[in-house]
């Protein structure tokens, strides 16, 4: 008699709606770099209209930051109290409301019309605040160790893209229609996009498209896939937020990342403030084509952020340790960063764009905080380790716009202050090497707290 073997048991075909997740969190951070640009790019016409000086400038540009660094902690308590889809979505339509009301300042002059494109600039930062905490938590959840590297690029890279994408549009946008338009547009575009959030983001055990194997594949590689669920969010409190803060403060690791994510910072300021002024009173470019100029950096920008990751979670599975693989990309980067300097000793444009495009494309290589954060926030604190992470970036948000608008009242040129962007990369750079230990996930001590077992 013959016997006939069982057949073997099917392996479940895992799914891949984290690649989903990422594509929706590379459009909408698109969507918030570019409402950060709005008054990059109608710069030079606001400063015209409004008579304006380059400190006025640098104080308008900073206003963003301002309400941004402050902000950053309470976005990641919120994040964390109520979870990354609701806080988000909350944080994406009052940002987008609030980037159509500036083009509202047009229809007032002098002080008045100064004063409350400030305050919407100041709103627009705080509303904005949970959001690359939000990115990063989301991260966490989604993607294993070996994957996150990647996810992180692609998030942060949007703010490349952005630039790409849009500086031309808005450009052609100012050109036409005037400045007050692109805030219209890009304010408008931000309140679709709200729409479609609460349809495609969910933590990985709630989403209705995810199966086992996927759930399983994500948590075996390190993936927090509990970090939105209900139980979560609903959970009694598990740290001292206060004592956390001190806690993460004092951690050799955490405090190097830090330094490192302001210095690397003032480089994506100067792009998304005085880049395009630069472009249009340094090297007497019309702002139809400083749209377009600004662009070039940006692409590279952006490849090389989708490049930096890439190579980072390469490394990993090449058996390269965590520490090793995302510290040399990021020392790469941060060398060819400094190339910025060089656009003070060359005439031509082509070069000047040259050297900015290559300072861009190591800037994006080494963009690997937010990765970095991911694999080291601890698990009970993820939104308010990024939120603090954050704190410390975007204070370069305030810093550089005024330092630079300074610099220019007083020099008359822009040579001191891109020595000054580029030699922020050079710190950075120092930071990683010698502040940056081993990187590993933090485990809380002090701050947390002594829970009722059943």
């Amino acid at each position: 008699m013959k016997v006939t073997a069982a057949a073997p048991p099917r392996t479940e075909t895992r799914t891949r709606v984290r690649w989903g997740i990422l594509a929706m969190l590379f459009v909408v951070t698109t969507i918030n770099f570019a409402d950060r640009a709005t008054i990059s790019i109608a710069g030079p016409d606001l400063r015209a209209a409004l008579g304006l000086s380059p400190v006025q400038m640098g104080y308008i540009f900073s206003a963003f930051a301002w309400s941004y660094v402050l902000a950053q902690i309470p976005g990641g308590w919120l994040l964390d109290r109520f979870g990354s889809k609701t806080t988000y979505f909350v944080s994406l339509t009052l940002w987008s409301l609030l980037t159509m009301f500036q083009g509202a300042v047009g229809f007032l002059t002098g002080a008045a019309a100064v004063a409350l494109l400030f305050a919407l600039r100041f709103l627009v930062g705080a509303a904005e605040a949970p959001s690359f905490p939000g990115n990063g938590r989301i991260t966490s959840a989604w993607f294993p160790t070996n994957e996150r590297g990647f996810a992180s690029a692609i998030f942060n890279s949007a703010q490349y893209f952005a630039t790409a994408f849009f500086a031309p549009i808005m450009g052609w946008i100012v050109h036409s229609f005037g400045w007050q338009a692109v805030f219209y547009f890009m304010g408008g575009l931000g309140l679709v996009l709200a729409l479609f959030w609460n349809r495609v983001i969910y933590g990985p055990l709630a989403h209705p498209g995810v199966n086992d194997a996927e759930l399983e594949y994500i948590k075996a590689g390190g993936g927090l896939v509990e970090l939105d669920s209900k139980a979560a969010t609903a959970k009694p409190k598990e740290v001292d937020t206060l004592k956390c803060i001190g806690e993460l403060l004092r951690n050799r690791m955490l405090l190097g990342l830090y330094i490192f994510q302001f210095c690397i910072n003032v480089l994506t300021y100067f792009f998304l403030t005085w880049f395009p002024v630069y472009l249009v009173t340094e090297r007497h470019m019309t702002i139809l084509k400083a749209g377009f100029v600004a662009s070039l950096p940006a692409i590279c920008g952006f490849l090389g952020g989708v490049l930096g990751g890439w190579i980072s979670d390469r490394l990993i599975k090449a058996g390269w340790s965590l520490t090793a693989a995302r510290k040399t990309p990021i020392v790469l980067g941060m060398l060819m960063a400094m190339s910025m300097i060089a656009c003070n000793y060359v005439e031509s444009d082509m070069l000047v764009v040259f050297f900015m495009s290559l300072a861009f494309f190591g800037k994006g290589i080494g963009a690997l905080g937010w990765a970095v954060v991911s694999d080291t926030s601890p698990r009970q604190a993820g939104g308010l380790s990024g939120g603090l992470f954050n704190t410390f970036g975007n204070t370069a948000g305030i810093v550089t716009p005024i330092v630079i608008g300074y610099i220019l009242q007083t020099t008359g040129s822009f040579a001191s202050a891109l020595t000054f962007v580029g030699l922020s990369a050079a710190v950075a750079l120092l930071a990683m090497l010698f502040m940056v230990g081993t990187i590993r996930r933090v485990e809380l001590k002090d701050s947390l707290l002594a829970t009722q077992t059943p």
